[in-house]
C-alpha cells in the first residue's frame, strides 16, 4: 500500500523506543518522506504541539486531559498495554508498602507516568510518599530517594537487568491489576484549529500511522533489529532484539472501547485529585465525532 501523496502536516514523533515501530512502518510504506517529522522527548512534543510548532503528535494522556479545548484525539491510536507496559516503572530499595513519608522521585520526563504512579502508591497501596521531580537518572534519583519513577529506554534498560537491592514494578501491571483495565500512557493528539482546517490531511496522516502500526506488526523481527540499531546510538547502552521483541508484544497502539473506558477511568481519578478538569467538564473528542 502506498501512503497518501501528499501528507502535508508537521508529525510529532516521541523520540523513544516505544515509536521505533511506527518510525519503522512509515520509513517502510514512504509516508515519512510526505510528513514533517519532528523527534522528541514526550514533554518537548507536547509544547510543540500546544504552541503549534507541530499539527499531530503523541502525547501524554495527562496532558491531553489538561487541554481538551485545544486538542482532539485521532482516532484508534494511543500507546498502552494492557498489563505490564515493559518501559514505566516504579524502581525502589523497599517493599512500595514502606514508602509512607518515604521521599519518591518522579521523572521530570514523565506526566501520565509521574501521576499514575502517585495514584498506585496513595490510592491503591495506601501510602503517602514525599514526592520530588528530578531529572531523569535513576543514580542519582535513588541517591536520595528510596524509589524512583522513571520512564522510556531508560526503564526499559532497568527492565533488563534491575541493579542490585532494587525492585522494579511494572505501572501497567499495577494498573491493570488494580483496575482491569488497559493504561493509555499516551495518545496522538491533533490540534483542533488545525483538524478543522485540514481534514483531509489529518485523515491521510491517520491513515499512514495506522498502515505503520500494521506494517510493524507483520515485520516484528525486522523492527526490533531496526530498534537494536537506534539503541546502539545511546550512551546508556545497547538493547539486544530478544529484549525488544518481548517489549513490543507488551505494547498496544489501538485505542478502542476498552481503551477509551481505561482514558474515562484515568480522567476520573485524576480529575478527583485536582490534576485535570473534572471529566463532566472535559468533552473528550475524536477527530470526526464525540465520545
Amino acid at each position: 500500500m502506498k501512503a497518501p501523496a501528499a501528507l502535508t502536516a508537521r508529525l510529532g514523533d516521541i523520540s523513544f523506543l516505544n515509536c521505533a515501530p511506527i518510525r519503522w512502518g512509515l520509513a517502510d510504506s514512504g509516508a515519512v518522506h510526505d510528513v514533517g517529522l519532528v523527534s522528541a522527548p514526550p514533554e518537548r512534543l507536547a509544547e510543540d504541539l500546544l504552541s503549534g510548532a507541530v499539527d499531530i503528535s503523541p502525547i501524554s494522556l495527562v496532558r491531553y486531559l489538561r487541554h481538551t479545548e485545544d486538542l482532539c484525539l485521532l482516532p484508534g491510536l494511543a500507546i498502552g498495554s494492557d498489563g505490564p507496559v515493559g518501559s514505566c516503572h516504579i524502581v525502589s530499595r523497599d517493599p512500595l508498602e514502606s514508602l509512607d513519608g518515604r521521599l519518591v522521585a518522579l521523572s521530570e520526563t514523565s506526566r501520565s507516568t509521574a501521576l499514575l504512579a502517585r495514584m498506585l502508591l496513595e490510592d491503591a497501596i495506601g501510602v503517602r510518599p514525599v514526592y520530588r521531580t528530578l531529572r531523569q537518572d535513576l543514580d542519582g534519583m535513588l541517591g536520595t530517594a528510596r524509589a524512583a519513577v522513571v520512564i522510556g529506554d531508560d526503564a526499559l534498560r532497568v527492565r533488563a537487568e534491575a541493579p542490585p537491592g532494587l525492585t522494579v514494578h511494572d505501572t501497567g501491571a499495577m494498573w491493570r491489576d488494580w483496575t482491569g483495565l488497559p493504561m493509555i500512557f499516551a495518545v496522538w493528539a491533533v490540534r483542533r484549529e488545525f483538524a478543522e482546517a485540514r481534514p483531509d490531511a489529518v485523515r491521510d496522516v491517520r491513515a499512514a500511522l495506522t498502515d505503520a502500526v500494521a506494517r510493524a506488526r507483520r515485520h516484528p523481527v525486522e523492527v526490533a533489529a531496526a530498534a537494536a540499531r537506534e539503541s546502539h546510538r545511546s550512551r546508556a547502552g545497547a538493547l539486544e532484539v530478544p529484549l525488544l521483541l518481548d517489549y513490543y508484544r507488551l505494547l498496544d497502539y489501538s485505542l478502542g472501547e476498552r481503551q477509551l473506558a481505561a482514558v474515562q477511568e484515568f480522567a476520573e481519578r485524576a480529575a478527583a485529585r485536582g490534576e485535570v478538569p473534572a471529566p463532566a467538564a472535559t468533552r473528550i473528542t475524536i477527530h470526526g465525532g464525540w465520545t
